[in-house]
């Protein structure tokens, strides 16, 4: 039988501040309360409603899309329907 050597345990070596990966899209909305549904389709994720609270920003749990306030909250528009977007792929 072979014997067991003393040695140091393993360590956990810290990630580097630069490896921390930002959100991959930051869509600016002019409502406090969006729905995110992914890219769509089949890629997409189920429909999530987020509220942008006090900081005005929220990151989507599902795929990191953050969306960013450009009003301030009581300031949105009347005219898009709670959740609506513009973008490339708005839902």
């Amino acid at each position: 039988m072979a014997r067991k050597t003393k040695g140091t345990a393993p360590t956990a070596t810290p990630l580097p501040e630069a490896a921390t990966v930002p959100p991959p899209e930051t869509i600016l909305v002019r409502s406090h309360r969006i729905a995110c549904e992914g890219v769509g389709g089949a890629l997409g994720h189920p429909r999530v409603w987020l509220e942008l609270g006090g900081a005005g920003e929220v990151d989507c749990p599902y795929c990191d899309r953050r969306f960013v306030a450009v009003t301030e909250p009581g300031d949105e528009s009347e005219l898009l329907a709670p959740g609506t977007y513009e973008g490339a792929a708005g839902h």
